[in-house]
């Protein structure tokens, strides 16, 4: 019980808070160089040739074999190229890879900038306001949004890159569906209790 206590004091949960604002900001930082990365062609996907079918390909390679791969990017999606006529990838095809990579990667991009103005906040003695409940339920809403949207827009975006390319590819996506839907449901609930908190607070100082 003692332990318990020591972990909620408001000196440990500031601390805590200064450590998490960080690692909010370098996973922001870590998701735009992924965006980089993938428009650069060191996206990963199964590759299928004439000559044999590749696993963890790139665009931005020559040599399929994986010693070339390094610094590459993946959304856990099951992307599948095909080559076209001449056995060339198709730059459309690319870039097809690369919008699906940016349309899954810049909501959380904006949901932990949201989560870390809620840890700047708590590091600053400001928790329970309407402001902390707002990032809070902004944070699950992208969240939600990526594990219930992005796939159909994922699946969009292929459908699209295969009418105006030669080449050809295919996804199987939203295995991480149900992982982030209910952490995203979470933080909606615990927006709501932060702000019915902040309700019930003005009541008690306007019948003071």
């Amino acid at each position: 019980m003692r332990f318990i206590q020591e972990l909620s004091n408001e000196r440990f949960a500031r601390a805590a808070a200064r450590i998490m604002k960080f690692v909010c900001c370098f996973v922001i930082c870590f998701y735009a160089l992924c965006i980089v990365l993938s428009f650069m062609g060191r996206q990963t996907f199964f590759l299928h040739t004439k000559t044999g079918t590749f696993e963890q390909a790139i665009y931005a390679e020559e040599d399929h074999d994986p010693h070339s791969r390094y610094m590459t990017v993946s959304t856990g999606d099951d992307l599948h190229v095909w080559t076209d006529g001449n056995g060339r990838l198709d730059w459309k095809i690319q870039l097809g890879l690369s919008l699906m990579y940016a349309v899954h990667v810049v909501p959380l991009i904006f949901a932990f900038w949201f989560l870390s103005r809620v840890f700047s906040n708590i590091q600053n003695g400001e928790i329970f306001t309407e402001q902390n409940s707002a990032y809070l339920l902004y944070f699950g809403l992208l969240q939600f949004f990526v594990a219930a949207l992005v796939p159909w827009i994922k699946l969009l975006i292929c459908q699209l890159s295969n009418l105006i390319s030669d080449g050809r590819m295919s996804v199987s996506t939203g295995q991480a569906m149900f992982g982030m839907l209910f952490p995203s449901i979470a933080f909606m609930v615990a927006a709501y209790i932060i702000h019915y908190g902040v309700h019930l607070q003005d009541e008690v100082d306007h019948t003071l």
